[in-house]
């Protein structure tokens, strides 16, 4: 059975070594040759699944390489409750085990993903309350008139990647999970 690791962190500016330790020491702990996990990392949002460490993660599990998945917690995965459900459901389905070391949760049951759902609740009301308070800075910001908004021509996600997925078979809504866009924006970029 192989052992992958997936660490975020929300910038490049960031680094993850703050998640490393107690992830090695869990894998020291459960008798896991550190040689032989894969390591995954981002250094992007975790708000999207638009993240190359994590899309070569969902490669390497359907392609049935990895069978058992480290994070330092649940919403280094995603940080919306519907992406982390939907994630972590496509996984479970696969015989995918996730572990959460500093949660002390093993996702290899049925308890194991409600306690999941509950966390990724939590995570998402988090993501509000930041949503909440970046409004509130936007709304000072136009008032003052030092905000310009989104820059005209730019794109949420990149188009070549949404041809690239739908080449490989994945369904638009699919593809909109994966890249944090709506159906709506998948149809334009395919139609582009």
């Amino acid at each position: 059975m192989s052992i992958a690791v997936y660490m975020r962190v929300s910038t490049n500016e960031q680094k993850a070594d703050s998640q490393e330790p107690d992830i090695r020491r869990w894998l020291e702990a459960h008798g896991h040759d550190l040689e032989r996990v894969q390591w995954f990392i981002d250094h992007e949002s975790g708000k999207h699944l638009s993240r190359s460490g994590f899309n070569a993660l969902a490669e390497a599990i359907f392609a049935g390489s990895v069978k058992t998945v480290v994070v330092w917690k649940l919403d280094r995965l995603a940080r919306s409750m519907r992406d982390g459900i939907n994630t972590l459901s496509l996984w479970c389905e696969n015989g995918v085990r996730v572990v959460s070391v500093t949660q002390q949760l093993d996702l290899s049951g049925t308890v194991g993903r409600i306690v999941a759902g509950v966390l990724f609740g939590i995570a998402e009301i988090e993501l509000q309350n930041i949503k909440e308070r970046q409004a509130a800075g936007i709304a000072i910001a136009k008032e003052r008139g030092i905000y310009e908004g989104r820059k005209k021509g730019t794109t949420k996600a990149k188009p070549q990647r949404a041809k690239e997925l739908k080449a490989k078979g994945l369904k638009e809504s699919e593809i909109a999970t994966a890249l944090g866009i709506s159906e709506r924006s998948v149809f334009r970029y395919l139609a582009s």
